[in-house]
């Protein structure tokens, strides 16, 4: 099955990445409004830019790093112009240095490169998605919640080490609840030492320092230290029951605790794992629910015409009593009803409730 990586130019000239397995057909929706969010207000759209994968995994991680791009190096991308898209990629402190120091890229022009050439033209990559280290877990039922506490924050890759009831195990299906293509990648260590073997940063969550001196930061500042890269990062999560060992936080450099109640610290797995992941994907163009517009405020007539239909049905039901206080009982309704801002709509609803009450819409 093909997998693809696309670009399109919106009306306002603004660019959105995202991947599919059915190119035509995906365009076709953007186009259309059948997808809610970014391109929906931004219509129409033009497909500018695409290549094709032969997985999912791949493509996603192409559009995540797309998304990161400056517009400069998407447009570098999208004309095939490999010297720009390489210039783009040096970051601004590099390209300084260079300049003080008279360095330049002549004689020393990189090859051209392959149709899709992210990590070839970058000189310095995106950083990549952190990976997900289970150690020792005890059930696969919480193995397959950690997957879709991932998946619904865009990481794909889970890496397990010794699980106490071996894998692959059937449980861990139904309770992933559709993140199957991240239990079906997840790889299988038998120590901790070889699953982050090619990170370079490796963070261990934990409650407790166990003993070990070792920086200690928040699930966000691990988060902007992971973005910041490079190199591939490892978040370490111990055993449901007893959480990390002190050999396995000894392997990491840095520890993240995450803010809890002193009095009540106990997070399950799947839990710890969203609070991470959430924090990391802050930093990534994930969709989001799509924006609607509130409805302006109604004309001021309109809400007169409501709070006099109130006022006289309350005057027949003999509800202003005792006669002294009926200015300051319809002051405080009149204030209650004006604080929402009710639109137009919301004002003829109300008075269709209001003659409901009132009788004028008794059943014939």
């Amino acid at each position: 099955m093909t997998f693809w990586t696309y670009i399109l130019r919106c009306a306002d000239g603004s660019y959105y990445a995202g991947h599919t397995d059915n190119l035509e057909q995906r365009i076709g929706q953007h186009d259309s409004g059948q997808i809610e969010g970014y391109t929906q207000r931004r219509r129409p759209v033009t497909l500018v830019w695409s290549q094709d994968f032969p997985s999912r995994i791949e493509a996603l991680e192409a559009e995540r790093r797309i998304k990161g791009w400056t517009r400069a190096k998407k447009e570098a991308l999208i004309a095939g112009d490999w010297d720009a898209l390489h210039e783009a990629a040096i970051p601004p402190s590099e390209r300084a240095l260079r300049l003080r120091s008279g360095r330049t890229e002549e004689g020393n022009e990189p090859a051209s490169p392959s149709p899709f050439v992210l990590s070839e033209v970058e000189a310095q990559p995106d950083a990549p998605p952190p990976i997900i280290v289970l150690v020792r877990p005890q059930l696969a039922e919480n193995i397959g919640k950690a997957a879709r506490a991932m998946l619904n924050f865009g990481l794909t890759e889970m890496r397990l080490v010794s699980p106490r009831d071996g894998w692959p195990n059937p449980a861990a299906g139904p309770a992933s609840s559709g993140a199957d293509r991240v239990l079906a990648d997840a790889q299988l260590f038998d120590s901790v030492a070889d699953a982050v073997a090619d990170c370079a940063h490796v963070y261990a969550t934990t409650v407790r320092k166990r003993g070990v001196t070792k920086p200690v930061v928040t699930p966000e500042q691990a988060a902007r230290a992971i973005h910041a890269g490079p190199g591939r990062s490892a978040l370490l999560f111990g055993p449901e029951r007893s959480g990390l060992e002190t050999d396995d936080v000894a392997l990491a450099r840095t520890i993240v605790t995450v803010p809890i109640n002193p009095e009540f610290g106990s997070l399950n797995l799947a839990q710890a794992v969203i609070l991470l992941a959430y924090e990391w994907s802050k930093g990534e163009s994930l969709a989001s629910p799509p924006e609607v517009e509130i409805d302006p405020p109604a004309p001021h007539e309109e809400l007169e015409g409501m709070i006099g239909q109130l006022d006289a049905m309350l005057e027949r039901a003999n509800y202003y009593f005792p006669p002294d206080r009926v200015p300051a009982n319809r002051r405080t309704l009149r204030t209650l009803l004006t604080k929402p801002g009710w639109s137009s709509q919301e004002v003829r609803t109300m008075r269709g409730v209001l003659s409901a009450l009132d009788g004028a819409k008794k059943p014939k």
